[in-house]
């Protein structure tokens, strides 16, 4: 488990690499806090060191959004605060992107917990006073 402290965005350069240095083979990042809290801004730094150059936004409204690496290589950024139930899920093909071995960042996913891989690493955000904590935890 990995628990970092930040109250400042400048620092999420630092925090980005942090998780990528402790969970160097996690492919697959489930993010959970209330809205808010920084979970997309957070994500929008983690795909700036993988190199990706299009604007990194939440997909709130089209669920998915498909960015590339540096190498061309795709990421999955998934929001699911509009969804009403599983099946919806199902309905994008869910399966292809999670079980696709590349980068996959979710956010709402206590929407879609009982479809999550076996092995992916939770991130939970906090907020108390303008301070941020985050835990990491791989779960299998």
């Amino acid at each position: 488990m990995l628990t970092l402290t930040f109250s400042n965005i400048d620092q999420l350069p630092d925090v980005a690499r942090r998780l990528f240095d402790e969970f160097p083979d996690q492919r697959f990042y489930a993010f959970f806090g209330p809205m808010g809290v920084g979970k997309t801004t957070l994500i929008k730094e983690l795909c700036a060191q993988l190199g990706v150059e299009q604007n990194v936004c939440s997909p709130t409204f089209a669920i998915v959004n498909e960015y590339s690496d540096a190498e061309g290589e795709p990421i999955y950024h998934f929001d699911f605060y509009r969804i009403k139930n599983l099946d919806e899920a199902y309905d994008i093909g869910y399966e292809e992107y999670f079980y696709s071995g590349y980068y996959c960042f979710t956010e709402w996913t206590e929407k879609i917990e009982p479809l999550l891989p076996d092995h992916y690493l939770r991130i939970d955000i906090a907020e108390d006073n303008g301070t941020r904590t985050l835990s990491a935890t791989i779960v299998d």
